[in-house]
């Protein structure tokens, strides 16, 4: 566990949203937090500095006899705080001018203005959270819909790193037989069974890949599950791209290849956030600017998650089959394509023949112009757009840095596996073993010491008793 890090200073700051609200919320951390407020608020026959801690109080916030606010000020003890050290929070009315005041006030009385994310700095220095968790107070902070909020609670409560921890105690069980064996050398013992630390390795593994996996899905909830909206020129995309976001986003022209380059917007539906994607039609052009914009549309395609194959009721086989494999070509494997017929209402007699040219998937009739079958559409989207997490309690890493070390791990665990089957010695399995530890701590946080090793191994094993 980390240590507790005393700080010789007092931060502050306003923790609400710049701009006049109702309330507002200025935070003090630091040992001399509750005696520089103490000096501005009076609570009768008690001061501020003997009131209990976790506790609540209203009172009038003053300065040099005048009365800047009425204010709700709450006083937590180290280490039962956010920060792990004394804080105070006053709540006051919401204008710029009495936030500013009081803050003026806090730093002339020796605090001084905390810099970008200070706090939950302290919080994880005096190991209140670990590093992981504090990177999913900012998640938290900027989710924009129902499930970016609930992966980031999951990570802040500790999930993510609860499960690295499991995989960290595993793998430091056989460090410390190994290094262990090394003091008993002479005597030519082998403490740490090669067969069982080779399964290991293969869970441990599992695992590490599972995580790294899921940072497909996590990334699809954080920033937005990629819907790209593909199709030749003129058949309605960007009509259909104003209609899902419900306002006119896209220019809508009967000229073919109005669009040249993506437009993108989000919609939160059903709690997930899409991030429609309106590309440019393909098909085959010599204008330089247009074949610049088809060619960033099929960029765009190899990463959505989901393609919506826009094309005209009307079109004959040949084209629709001709632009549907050029777009196939493109994306990832398992990524579904939802054909979507448009511009039904212009058929003679409603006749869907378009139907015939697609085998298994079925195909969205819509009339973009008017509204008709989008609703539908959205069903199916939500439905493919969604599929995987539905999953309750999986695990999913949202976080780029957590992917680029997991996949350390990966090749670490590698080179442990290629080293026991070259029969390497037990030194350097130590090391390898440890490098993917450090790896490891390198999401938390944490830092992997000889001391880590060797309390493990009084913890665990009794030696000369």
């Amino acid at each position: 566990m980390r240590n507790l890090l005393e700080f010789d200073d007092t931060i502050c700051a306003i923790s609400t949203a710049q701009g006049e609200g109702a309330i507002a919320l200025i935070r003090l951390s630091g040992a001399n937090s509750v005696k520089i407020v103490s000096q501005f608020i009076k609570l009768g026959k008690k001061s501020f500095e003997e009131i209990e801690n976790n506790w609540q109080q209203f009172s009038r916030f003053n300065y040099q006899g005048e009365t800047i606010d009425e204010v709700m000020v709450t006083k937590f003890g180290n280490p039962k705080s956010y920060t792990g050290e004394d804080m105070v929070e006053i709540a006051c009315h919401g204008s710029i001018y009495i936030q500013h005041r009081i803050l003026q006030i806090l730093v002339g009385a020796g605090a001084r203005v905390a810099k970008p994310g200070e706090f939950t700095q302290r919080a994880f220095m005096n190991g209140k959270m670990d590093l992981s968790q504090a990177e999913a107070v900012a998640d938290l902070i900027s989710s924009r819909n129902r499930m970016a909020h609930k992966v980031a609670m999951r990570q802040m409560k500790g999930e993510f790193s609860s499960k690295l921890e499991q995989l960290r105690t595993r793998l430091m069980d056989f460090t410390a037989l190994i290094e262990l064996e090394l003091d008993f050398s002479e005597e030519d013992v082998e403490f740490a069974d090669r067969t069982q630390l080779f399964n290991l390795l293969g869970e441990v593994d599992e695992e590490v890949l599972k995580l790294s996996k899921s940072f497909e899905l996590g990334n699809a909830i954080k920033n937005g599950i990629p819907v790209a909206i593909v199709g030749e020129p003129n058949v309605g995309k960007s009509t259909l791209l104003n209609r899902l976001l419900n306002e006119d986003r896209a220019i809508v022209s009967d000229i073919a290849g109005t669009t040249r380059d993506v437009i993108e917007d989000t919609m939160v539906i059903d709690g997930y956030e899409f991030r429609f994607i309106d590309t440019a039609g393909i098909r085959e052009s010599t204008d330089e600017i247009e074949s610049k914009g088809i060619e960033l549309a099929l960029r765009k395609v190899s990463k959505a998650r989901v393609v919506l194959y826009v094309f005209d009721a009307r079109s004959d086989q040949n084209a629709v089959q001709k632009a549907l494999q050029r777009i196939q070509s493109k994306v990832i494997e398992d990524t579904p394509i939802i054909p979507v017929a448009n511009k039904v209402d212009l058929l003679e007699h409603n006749q869907k023949h378009y139907e015939q040219y697609f085998s298994d998937e079925h195909v969205i009739s819509i009339a973009a112009k008017e509204n008709r079958g989008v609703e539908e559409l959205v069903k199916i989207l939500v439905q493919e757009g969604t599929r995987g997490l539905e999953d309750e309690d999986q695990i999913l890493v949202t976080n780029i840095r957590h992917v680029e070390a997991l996949q350390h791990i990966h090749q670490g665990i590698e080179r442990i596996v290629e080293g026991l089957q070259n029969g390497l010695p037990g030194d350097l399995l130590s090391f390898e073993i440890r490098q993917v530890l450090e790896y490891i701590a390198d999401i938390t946080g944490q830092t992997i010491t000889p001391d880590d090793v060797l309390g493990h191994i009084f913890q665990n094993f009794c030696i000369g008793k």
